[in-house]
């Protein structure tokens, strides 16, 4: 069944099974590979893509309902790495082992675009579902909230959440804090 829609501002047509998750989709049919593999059942967040610019889980996403939507992937948030959120991960050094980062800075990127000063809760809420199995959290909250700033043209540097010390989140996880949902790292 063929569907047309946007990807990463370019009209696409894919003729697959209407009941095909948009991640394989992505991955096996377009080639675009940013967009990861974790869980299968929407509940861990690595395949989060932005559709009509909402964060959605793309492995549970079947391209049948996507006749005519925006679908945007982690390759066009920013081909040149400008987006806010994009810089703010990189002057956080947010990442440990990256694997989920796509999907986490799919998910922050919607959030800044609807909400350039968001709160704990807010981040708490965007966010929620989007497992790092690297205990990032502290450096995703204040990336965010720094992709905030970058966004309303603040130029203050913020002070790093992190202690210093690589994997220092992973090392607060080990010693029993809450590692598993992104609400546990306050």
């Amino acid at each position: 069944m063929p569907v047309s829609f946007k990807l990463n501002g370019k009209a696409v047509t894919v003729d697959v099974t209407a009941d095909t998750p948009l991640l394989w989709v992505l991955r096996d049919t377009l080639d675009y590979k940013g967009t990861k593999f974790g869980c299968g059942v929407g509940q861990c967040g690595a395949c989060t893509v932005q559709r009509n610019g909402t964060a959605v889980r793309s492995c549970q996403l079947r391209v049948g309902t996507l006749e005519g939507a925006d679908i945007k992937t982690i390759e066009g948030l920013s081909p040149d790495g400008t987006h806010a959120v994009q810089r703010a991960w990189e002057e956080l050094d947010v990442p440990q082992c990256g694997y989920c980062q796509a999907g986490q800075i799919m998910s922050a990127a919607a959030l800044i675009e609807r909400n350039a000063n968001p709160t704990d809760a807010d981040i708490d809420t965007a966010m929620n579902g989007n497992i790092c199995r690297c205990a990032t959290y502290h450096r995703i909250r204040a990336a965010i909230k720094r992709a905030g700033e970058i966004k309303r043209g603040v130029g203050v540097t913020p002070n790093s959440s992190r202690s210093g010390a690589p994997g220092a989140d992973a090392d607060a996880a080990a010693s029993g804090a809450p590692k598993s949902l992104f609400t546990s790292a306050r």
